[in-house]
Order: C-alpha cells, then structure tokens, then sequence
C-alpha cells in the first residue's frame, strides 16, 4: 500500500486511481502547487474539473491547505498533521522565490503576535514573504 492510498484512507476518502496520483504530486513536489501545476503533472488524460473537485475534496477534509500568492491565484500545499475535516490550522509563514516562483510553508519559522484593535476576531493568518529560495541562491 502507498504512502497516498493509505493517507486517503486515514481521511476516509474513497481511492480512486486519480486522488492517489494528485496526492502522490503532492508528496513528490515538497512545494504548493497551483491547479495547472497539478494538470501539467499528471498530463492530459486527467480532466480539469476532476482535478478541481480532487482538490477542493482536499481542502474540505483538511488534507491541503490555500496558500497566499502575490499574483492573486490560489496555491495549495499539504496540510501538517494538525489539520482535520473542516478545521485548519495554519498560521505559518509561506515564501515565494522570485527567481523560480515555487511557494514554500516555512513551518519551523514562527509569526510574530499580532495584536489585533478591540472588535477585530482573528480566523487565520496568513504571512508570505517574497525572496530567493535556497536553491536559486546557490
């Protein structure tokens, strides 16, 4: 059994040869991926709206989470442990290299507290930081 079928199966997703393959994209890229990225990935025998549907069932159960894009797209990137059916957790740091364009989660840097002015209920936050990634960098 694959890494991806036996997550689909600890979130109580039916397997479908597609789910595993836009999982196993995941998994393999270790960065956020915009939808074309996951078309591109799996080629064209993959339909665009199963593709879509695929992600937004990942989003949903808490497996992907939307990443913040500066060109107004939406990213997605695989949820940490701590995430569940409709409850996500992400206050960390996402960085876009400007050389490469690939969106990283930077899991291990910590948000500064925010203090938010009285009447002001904070849901999310959300922090991307644009530079060069390590691998442009060399």
């Amino acid at each position: 059994m694959t890494i991806a079928s036996k997550t689909l199966k600890q979130f109580n997703l039916r397997h479908t040869n597609g789910r595993e393959e836009v999982l196993d994209l995941f998994l393999n890229a270790g960065r956020a991926l915009a939808h074309h990225d996951v078309e591109n990935g799996l080629g064209p025998a993959h339909d665009r709206v199963t593709i879509y549907r695929t992600l937004r069932t990942f989003l949903d159960k808490g497996l992907l989470h939307k990443v913040l894009d500066d060109e107004g797209g939406t990213k997605y990137a695989l949820c940490r442990e701590t995430c569940a059916d409709g409850h996500h957790h992400h206050d960390h740091i996402h960085f876009k290299c400007e050389a490469c364009g690939q969106t990283t989660c930077l899991d291990d840097v910590v948000i500064p507290v925010i203090t938010l002015p009285k009447g002001y209920d904070r849901k999310e936050t959300n922090l991307l930081i644009q530079g060069v990634c390590q691998g442009c960098n060399q």
